[in-house]
């Protein structure tokens, strides 16, 4: 199955919707989405996955991780409508993936592959272990896991330099290590989320070695692999995530948390604006994050009273946001329509600062009528009138 429209209609609608969005003179609300490798490696579709690959063939094998980039890359610029370039690029993109497990695998966690889901690293700090881990360290920026990523980049590189897909060249993309999924959730991931909320009271001498280490090792391999990969070492304005913050109140956040949210921005975001992932419904503490990280752009998950928010953070701040996955996944189209709707009429498009996105990261299986469905409905209810306010 393949869409059936004119790319090059769509290419030159899609360049004029993000030319006035950018612009701030918006004239409808640009659709996202969030299509991780999970999406085609465990799909059973053919046309998704057609050499029927593992999570354990894609993390272990460069050369099977290169060609599946491009296998992905491929169906979604042929099947869903969202407002990307779709059809052949000029180049294609290949970038070393290796989910949100880098960083525990960086840190000693072992790797685990799940049938049916994305790997996973089970949390490898107990009490009896906890202390000596911390007078260990942070690894260096390339040892264990990182290193390997460094392994895949240049053996992208060899593979990229000899390889057409579909006829057109391919370049080396990202690699993971140049961010963060958030020293909080890291913590959760190493330690466990209930026990590391029980070490922020009965053993805050740990807690906060334990964040510091993530922080200050996170500096260092973000400067190493900066110089590695020739870019700037320097920035002022940056993106990052930490998931599992929704966990706490405002007044813990600010107190246990954002010093060290506030560490990371100092080093690398220091004049904004900012901007933040967060899945799961954090939006009790958006405001503090707005005016204490300098960030002007959330990335959202569910659930989320879009229109409360809106109000919250004020017409200027960029929200990306939209329906449940559940819905997406297994709605009707007409389900899928009428929830697109409803956040788009709730207020967010308030200010033009809007995004469309599922919330959050679309779901395997999800049906392209599904996704087709929500982009007909951002292109009818997304529009702006003359003034900007989604009126």
């Amino acid at each position: 199955m393949s869409l059936d429209i004119d790319f090059g209609a769509h290419n030159e609608e899609v360049k004029e919707v993000w030319r006035r969005f950018n612009e701030g003179d918006p004239i409808r609300v640009p659709m996202i989405l969030g299509l991780s490798s999970r999406f085609t490696v465990l799909s059973d579709d053919p046309e998704k996955n057609p050499k029927g690959i593992t999570y354990r063939d894609y993390f272990l094998d460069p050369d099977v991780m290169f060609e599946q980039q491009l296998q992905h890359q491929y169906w979604i610029r042929h099947n869903l409508l969202h407002d990307i370039e779709l059809g052949i690029p000029d180049v294609w993109t290949a970038n070393v993936d290796f989910q949100n497990s880098f960083t525990q695998l960086w840190y000693g966690c072992e790797l685990r592959f799940i049938e049916g889901d994305v790997p996973d690293t089970p949390p490898c700090l107990t009490d009896e272990n906890k202390w000596e881990f911390i007078e260990q360290g942070a690894p260096e920026p390339f040892d264990g896991w990182m290193g390997r990523v460094r392994e895949y980049y240049e053996r992208f590189g060899e593979l990229a330099a000899t390889r057409e897909f579909h006829g057109r060249p391919v370049q080396v993309g990202g690699v993971p290590g140049q961010g963060t999924d958030g020293p909080f959730t890291i913590a959760c991931a190493l330690r466990g989320a209930t026990e590391i909320c029980l070490d922020m009271y009965t053993d805050p001498d740990f807690y906060h070695a334990l964040m510091e280490l993530l922080v200050e090792g996170c500096i260092r391999r973000v400067y190493a692999f900066r110089e590695w990969l020739g870019r700037p070492a320097q920035s002022t304005v940056w993106g990052f995530a930490d998931d599992s913050i929704q966990l706490v109140s405002d007044a813990t956040y600010r107190e246990l948390i954002l010093p060290y949210h506030r560490r990371l921005i100092d080093e690398f975001g220091a004049d904004g604006p900012n901007s933040i992932h967060l899945c799961g419904d954090a939006t009790h503490l958006f405001k503090t994050i707005r005016d204490e990280l300098k960030v002007q752009s959330f990335d959202t998950g569910f659930p989320v009273d879009h229109g409360w928010l809106r109000e919250e953070l004020g017409p200027d701040v960029r929200i990306n946001g939209g329906p449940h996955v559940e819905v997406l996944r297994s709605g009707t189209p007409g389900q899928v329509r009428e929830e697109a709707r409803r956040i788009l009429q709730s207020g967010i498009m308030e200010g033009g600062r809007f995004v469309l996105r599922e919330g959050n990261n679309l779901a395997p299986g999800t049906p392209v009528e599904n996704v087709a469905a929500m982009y007909e409905a951002c292109r009818e209810y997304g529009r702006y009138g003359d003034d900007g306010n989604g009126e």
